[in-house]
């Protein structure tokens, strides 16, 4: 058994395209969660969830990393590899920003973070 102290990181995605009435599907998520596993040799998880907000919704996507016992890394390091992906969703899909969360701190990542 292997065993590793805990830490996860959530990567808070929507799908609409900045303000416009465009929604991005699920394979498009895929394809991009597909380049950037494979060029990284990594794992993640993709769960598909709703944003309701005051006047409005769309369709999202909750990116989950772990510290997996098999092959595992420092807390610093899961966390880059969460900023590096919410950056390339980001940007990808035109979102004004996206939210990371830890077991301790909420990060939003907004367009002057990326200067």
């Amino acid at each position: 058994m292997k065993i590793e102290k805990s830490y996860n990181v959530q990567i808070w995605v929507g799908l609409r395209e900045g303000y416009t009435d465009f929604i991005h599907d699920m394979d498009s998520v895929r394809a991009v969660i597909d380049n950037y596993i494979e060029a990284n040799s990594t794992c993640v998880t993709i769960t598909p969830t709703e944003f309701r907000y005051y006047k409005g919704f769309e369709p999202g996507v909750i990116i989950g990393l772990i510290q997996y016992p098999r092959f595992p890394k420092k807390e610093s390091q899961i966390l880059e590899q969460a900023k590096d992906i919410a950056i390339l969703l980001k940007e990808t899909f035109k979102q004004n920003r996206i939210s990371i969360t830890t077991p301790k701190y909420t990060y939003m990542i907004e367009d002057e973070d990326e200067n």
